[in-house]
């Protein structure tokens, strides 16, 4: 039995007693996991989810992503777009999204009405780009100063929404080559003057990787911290080419990775090396890189995330008789659920991802009957295998409910 207190978190994990009464009683063929945090998902880029996936990375965002994106200075659009989105990530067990939103202001406050008004647990950024060779001329920031004055008003903005422990502002240059450097030290100061996380990109590719290495003499992890963006809890996505100076760096002070395995797989050239920076201690969280990776399902980033694990330590060119992989790489399915959970959680800094006392309950109710969507065999399906089977298979079929904060916000119970 779970006891949840008024401020939506976990009094009590213990046995219930004979008798006692319960506010939600759950059937024995449903069970309770924590639910689930996505680290890195493109708001405005919801409407061509999975489309466009075989350009390069650079030829991607200027023929496909950055029309769109530009399209959410209409405000109604962005509330219309906000309004199918947030619910259709909460039926899918996304209870904490961090949002890139896009340059426009109203938009990205709205997304953050948005979240506060469907329940969802959520970091919401204003994506600054003013770069005049990095970003088209119809969709970026007028200059370094008007780009960090826009990202101030829209952080004081989210603020005075007066709803800290659900919805949060980050600050989010959207990555190296977007952003003129005299943005990037503006965000950083910004980021010190306020305490507001960061989030940007971080050695996603061959292209953004080389694109730095020659703009700035250094890796991107080395760059972004020399602009004061590398701090405890930063969120840097991809990060597929870090090597171990960049590592030391990150895991000193406190920033992490988040881990985007199905959009690796189209736009990193190379395959995150999850098991060593695990290993090394840094901090991890999953994310689905919405729209770059084709699908917003944080259980088939699970999936996604043992499969690329496996090709990095087997090997994927047969012609290589020898070191064909990279030893010790794989990981498990419980690994990348916990990465989904508890290793979001950790690297946000929010006292969510596990179903513990002092956690915000933030739960989902998923069907393990023999009949349902999971297709549990009593016979043959131990927890383990069960649990394997709710993680690679999971899906809003077998969602029952999804609680944010004690709140019921999505299905029935």
């Amino acid at each position: 039995m779970l006891q949840i207190g008024p401020d939506g978190r976990i009094d009590a994990v213990r046995p219930a007693t004979d008798g006692e009464t319960v506010d939600v009683h759950l059937p024995a063929s449903t069970v309770l996991v924590p639910g689930m945090i996505d680290t890195h998902l493109h708001a405005p880029q919801w409407p061509q989810l999975g489309t466009g996936l075989d350009l390069p990375l650079d030829q991607w965002l200027f023929e496909n992503t950055f029309p769109l994106e530009a399209r959410f200075s209409d405000e109604a659009y962005a509330r219309s777009v906000w309004s199918s989105m947030v619910p259709t990530l909460l039926a899918s067990g996304t209870t904490t999204a961090v949002y890139y939103g896009s340059v426009h202001e109203p938009a990205t406050i709205a997304l953050a009405e948005q979240c506060i008004e469907s329940g969802q647990r959520a970091f919401v950024g204003r994506v600054a780009m003013d770069h005049p060779e990095g970003t088209p001329d119809y969709y970026r920031d007028a200059g370094p100063a008007e780009s960090v004055e826009a990202t101030a008003r829209v952080i004081e903005a989210i603020q005075a929404l007066n709803a800290p422990t659900l919805v949060e502002p980050i600050i989010t240059p959207r990555f190296i080559p977007a952003c003129s450097d005299g943005s990037l030290h503006g965000h950083g100061e910004l980021a010190a003057a306020t305490g507001v996380r960061i989030q940007t990109h971080c050695s996603e590719g061959d292209w953004q990787h080389a694109h730095v290495q020659e703009r700035c003499g250094k890796n991107d992890a080395f760059a972004l911290a020399d602009f004061g963006l590398v701090a405890d809890h930063t969120v840097l996505a991809h990060a597929t080419h870090l090597d171990d100076a960049d590592r030391q760096l990150l895991t000193s002070r406190g920033a992490g990775v988040s881990h985007c395995p199905l959009s690796n797989s189209y736009f990193a050239n190379a395959v995150f090396p999850l098991r060593r920076n695990l290993d090394a201690g840094m901090r991890i969280g999953l994310g689905t890189d919405v729209a770059g990776g084709a699908s917003a399902s944080l259980f088939e980033a699970c999936d996604h995330a043992v499969t690329v694990s496996r090709m990095l330590e087997d090997g994927v060119d047969v012609t290589r008789s020898h070191d064909r992989g990279v030893a010790q790489s794989r990981v498990d399915i419980v690994t990348a659920f916990y990465l989904a959970t508890a290793g979001g959680a950790e690297l946000l800094g929010i006292e969510a991802g596990l179903l513990a006392p002092g956690r915000f309950f933030d739960a989902l109710a998923v069907d393990i009957s023999p009949d349902g969507p999971l297709g549990i065999a009593p016979e043959v399906d131990d927890w383990s295998r069960t649990f394997e089977k709710l993680v690679r298979r999971g899906s809003p079929a077998s969602i029952r409910a999804v609680w944010i904060n004690g709140r019921l916000v999505s299905g029935e119970a």
